[in-house]
């Protein structure tokens, strides 16, 4: 039976509650949801511009999963939730630079989009993620 390990990194913002930045079991990696932090001061980031919360969010998704032991390559799902439906085209713009930059496969993640609140009113975007590491 594998165990089951709690991720942590500094290049990451501390979880604000009871939760991990991320688990791995075997080749599987979650990373908890993520925000525009920044992890040396754990201020909210860029308020009002989804395009830069974005680039923000994803680099603290990028390092936790860095820190699990996998690469940004093994990211096989990546789910967004987003608190306006108008800022969809600027966030996935972002996104879509960012994960390209990083995926040097050319296997681009599945993504899910959500339309929803989220936990902080200068939050716009939260990103969740999958990684599955091959050994």
């Amino acid at each position: 039976m594998t165990a089951k390990i709690r991720v942590s990194t500094d290049a990451a913002p501390a979880p604000a509650h009871t939760f991990s930045q991320g688990v791995r079991k075997g080749p599987f990696v979650q990373v908890s949801g993520q925000g525009p932090v920044d992890p040396r001061t754990n201020e909210y980031l860029f308020p009002g511009d989804v395009a830069e919360q974005t680039t923000r969010t994803l680099e603290n998704v990028k390092a936790i999963v860095e820190a699990s032991g996998a690469t940004f390559d093994d990211v096989v799902m990546l789910r967004v939730y987003l608190t306006k439906r108008e800022d969809f085209a600027l966030m996935n713009e972002a996104y879509g630079a960012f994960v390209t930059a990083h995926t040097s496969s050319g296997v681009l993640p599945s993504r899910t989009t959500v339309f929803t609140g989220l936990p902080r009113e200068e939050m716009l975007v939260e990103i969740d993620g999958i990684a599955v590491v091959s050994d």
